[in-house]
């Protein structure tokens, strides 16, 4: 059975209660934006009692929450009545009114996970802060399968219901999946990053980034973990060229794989972990390539670099610093960037590869193996699926 009519509830309620018609008026417009009160979730109410109406609503807030329950206990909607009379939403309110902004979102933040209809990252997304049009009805979407479940009384597991709904295809979207339209809009916003050449570099993987890339052997990382999980540590000075000595610095301070003691290095837990799953290690040394921690320059120095070595191209370490120099100069990052200021995010990276026995290199020209090529799209793949966040989240 739909909801009734907003507009004839309130009619209801001013014949009723008319000393709370206006308060109910104002909180029902903030809740539904103008939408059916049909389309209402419980995620909803839950957002607009503990953030939206304590942020941005100005008046008596616990007047308003009572306001809301009495206009939704009159339309038949007892279960989000019941959210805003209830002791906790005058909690939160009151921490709000009494410690902050701080203090009330973050239990804000408690109480909505606490909930059970907030869909968890999954494996194959975690949730952006900011959300584009397709995440948000994605996520929309799933709270309220969750939501039906719980009430429906099912024994939930949110992950599994959060993946499956995500993932199985839909008839409301012509056959298409959740997943596929929110990588959609996260790979056509990385494609419309900043600067035309940057755009122009960008545009042809939009298509090739869509799908998974299949998971290559690390033959150099994979011994080098074997041998320290099989002698039980194995001696600094092992095989000191130059790519067995960045390949064993990757493995230590990069992915934490071996330890250092002493003047012996050994295999570390999560290194016993990468040499059982050949998946977990292809997805350690992907992501590896266009880390997070770095700055956001050298980031866009190296992900350029990928996009131009992807396809196997043969091509002299000068030109591409100044094909990496074109495309990041035309970013913003500076006035005018240098080949000086690419050199060392790029020259990094090669050597990452080179290392890897992803990449052949030397002082003449540099290329990237087969399994280099997918690498290089699967680190591509995941920075541009990343979450999306605040600046100040990091």
């Amino acid at each position: 059975m739909s909801a009734p009519d907003v507009t004839a509830l309130l009619a209801e309620l001013e014949r009723s209660e008319p000393d709370l018609a206006e308060e109910a008026r104002t909180a029902v417009e903030w809740l539904t934006g103008g939408e059916p009160l049909e389309t209402v979730t419980q995620l909803d109410v839950c957002e607009f009692l503990w953030y939206t109406l304590p942020l941005k609503v100005g008046g008596d807030h616990e007047r308003l929450a009572r306001a809301l329950g009495r206009l939704l206990q009159v339309g038949g909607l007892e279960r989000y009545a019941g959210l805003c009379e209830s002791a906790l939403t005058t909690k939160i309110l009151r921490t709000y009114a009494r410690e902050g902004e701080d203090a009330g979102t973050n239990a804000y933040q408690v109480a909505l996970e606490a909930t059970g209809v907030l869909p968890p990252d999954v494996p194959d997304l975690q949730w952006s802060m900011i959300m584009g049009p397709e995440e948000l009805g994605a996520h929309v979407a799933c709270s309220a399968a969750l939501e039906l479940a719980i009430v429906s009384g099912d024994d939930v597991d949110p992950g599994a219901l959060t993946k499956r709904w995500l993932t199985a295809p839909r008839t409301e979207l012509g056959g298409d999946s959740w997943l596929h339209r929110v990588h959609g809009e996260r790979l056509n916003r990385w494609v419309l990053g900043r600067g035309p050449a940057r755009r122009e570099l960008a545009q042809p993987f939009e298509v090739r980034l869509h799908a998974p890339v299949s998971v290559q052997q690390l033959p150099a990382l994979h011994g080098l973990l074997s041998l320290a999980a099989s002698e039980g540590s194995l001696p600094m000075r092992l095989a000191p060229s130059p790519e067995a000595l960045r390949l064993r610095e990757l493995a230590e301070r990069e992915l934490g794989a071996i330890s250092r003691s002493g003047v012996r290095l050994s295999i570390t837990d999560y290194g016993r972990q990468l040499l059982d799953s050949p998946e977990a290690m292809w997805d350690a040394v992907t992501k590896l390539l266009l880390a997070r921690g770095e700055h956001e320059f050298e980031l866009s120095a190296r992900e350029a670099a990928l996009m131009l070595l992807a396809d196997g191209a043969l091509m002299s370490p000068a030109e591409l610093r100044e094909r990496v120099a074109e495309v990041v100069g035309g970013e913003g990052w500076h006035p005018a960037t240098s080949l000086e200021d690419v050199a060392t995010p790029v020259t990094d990276l090669v050597a990452q590869l080179k290392a890897l026995g992803l990449a052949f290199a030397d002082d003449l020209a540099v290329r990237v193996t087969r399994s280099g090529q997918l690498a290089a799209l699967a680190a591509l793949r995941a920075h541009a699926l990343r979450p999306r966040q605040y600046v100040s989240a990091g």
